[in-house]
């Protein structure tokens, strides 16, 4: 039965538990970290900026061959800012979101513009470049420049419910105690704050995982509060599985398809051939495109991706 009594509040990390806690993940991610390329020393902040805005939403395995194309062709934000939004929008290919597209291109031509083409290293600074929200500041902050700042996904988010606070999934939505937490449990040396940040990270994603966590193999199992208190199941709305197949989700995902294929504008015939089945849910994907940006209406009737 599930459990309708919440659970009591852990007691509060002395200062001798949260430094074994440091260390038990620090060790971890020392001999368990993936090799990724944005996390190498000579990797620029351009190429860490990249990195976060791709990998929101999105699995690393998706992530890595895109990166990797998108550094080659755009090694520096002034490279990006020099050609068409558009640009951006087709080479974001099948990522998902394409806004975060636009936004990196947004980005990128202020760093050119405002900060001589080099991505700032101040928090607030990053904060107010267009795109760029409160996580992937703090994220670029900390991974590319060794600033001290929390660092909260969703991984990290599942990490602290369950080793500190003993639930088994965390809110819906980040709330404010769960950031106050990340900044509590953050080591006070820059350094090693930033390898703590990424080594929870790294932990949620390959162990502490949603669907089927992986305690066997986990460093703070012995300590982790939602083990200790006999893994209690969760009690707050069920997580929705997204449907796809027939969304406007998948019909956005068409129409872009056709216009990334071509260099030139696209008829809007080609654009009801993507999508032939229902005209109106057609018409109103190709709007909200419109609307967000991503597809640029021609006055000779037909469409194209975003020139300016």
């Amino acid at each position: 039965m599930p459990r309708t009594t919440p659970l009591p509040s852990p007691a509060p990390l002395g200062p001798g538990d949260l430094g074994d806690l440091h260390r038990t993940v620090l060790d971890w991610y020392a001999v368990c970290a993936r090799d990724l390329p944005w996390r190498e020393a000579g990797c620029s902040p351009w190429g860490v900026l990249v990195s976060e805005v791709m990998l929101q939403q999105t699995p690393v395995a998706r992530v890595l061959p895109r990166w990797q194309e998108w550094l080659e062709r755009w090694p520096t934000p002034a490279a990006l800012a020099a050609e068409p939004p558009g640009e951006a929008v087709r080479a974001w290919d099948r990522l998902g979101y394409p806004r975060r597209a636009l936004r990196l291109h947004a980005a990128a031509t202020a760093i050119t513009a405002e900060h001589g083409g080099e991505v700032p290293e101040d928090h607030d600074v990053l904060l107010a470049l267009p795109g760029i929200g409160a996580y992937t500041a703090a994220a670029v902050a900390a991974f590319a420049f060794r600033r001290r700042h929390a660092v909260v996904d969703t991984n990290v988010r599942r990490v602290q419910a369950r080793a500190v606070t003993g639930a088994a999934e965390p809110a819906p939505a980040l709330t404010a105690a769960e950031t106050r937490l990340a900044v509590a449990l953050l080591p006070e040396d820059p350094e090693t704050a930033a390898r703590w940040s990424v080594g929870v990270m790294e932990l949620g994603a390959l162990v502490c995982t949603a669907r089927a966590p992986r305690c066997p193999a986990c460093p703070l199992l012995d300590r982790c509060a939602w083990v200790v208190a006999g893994r209690p199941a969760h009690t707050g709305p069920a997580r929705r599985a997204q449907r796809w197949a027939g969304t406007d989700r998948q019909v956005r995902g068409r129409l872009l398809a056709v216009l990334r294929a071509t260099d030139g504008p696209v008829e809007a015939a080609d654009l009801d051939a993507a999508w032939p089945g229902d005209a109106v849910q057609r018409a109103r994907c190709l709007d909200g495109l419109v609307a967000d940006g991503l597809v640029e209406p021609l006055p000779d009737g037909t469409f194209a991706l975003p020139r300016s």
